[in-house]
């Protein structure tokens, strides 16, 4: 798979451009998360959630998982190297997740036309997706 994985080769300028975004990412790179894989219209993010993350029900808080895919989502739909914020953004939690866990999320661009863009977002739990997550992107510069 072409892209940039932690310790690659030198990347094209616009993959270049998801890596140094995510590296100026703080809520992201705050709660743990590591940039694993940036390549064109995609990405991969892994997280372990913390004690802290978790809610009244001892399980991940939903907003950490959603967080999570939103940012392998932002690192994917930035990896050409243009300006592109989320338009809207829905998730599917399928299983509940614990702490300790390491979770990965993997975004994929599905479409673009024009500044528009629509990317899915898997996370999992080793090999078991515990969420899906669909962004709906728009380039603004």
């Amino acid at each position: 798979m072409p892209g940039l994985p932690i310790a690659g080769a030198q990347p094209d300028a616009p993959t270049r451009q998801g890596a140094i975004m995510f590296a100026a990412d703080q809520a992201s790179r705050s709660v743990g998360m590591e940039l694993v894989h940036v390549g064109p219209g995609t990405a991969t993010v892994r997280m372990r959630i913390a004690m802290q993350m978790l809610n009244g029900h001892a399980i991940s808080h939903g907003g950490y998982i959603f967080m999570l895919a939103d940012t392998a989502f932002s690192v994917a739909c930035n990896s050409d190297g243009q300006v592109t914020v989320a338009a809207g953004a829905d998730i599917t939690f399928l299983a509940p997740v614990r702490e300790g866990d390491v979770l990965l999320a993997t975004a994929i661009e599905r479409a673009r036309s024009g500044r528009s863009g629509i990317y899915d977002v898997t996370v999992r739990r080793g090999d078991e997706i515990v969420a899906e997550f669909r962004g709906r992107s728009r380039t603004i510069s």
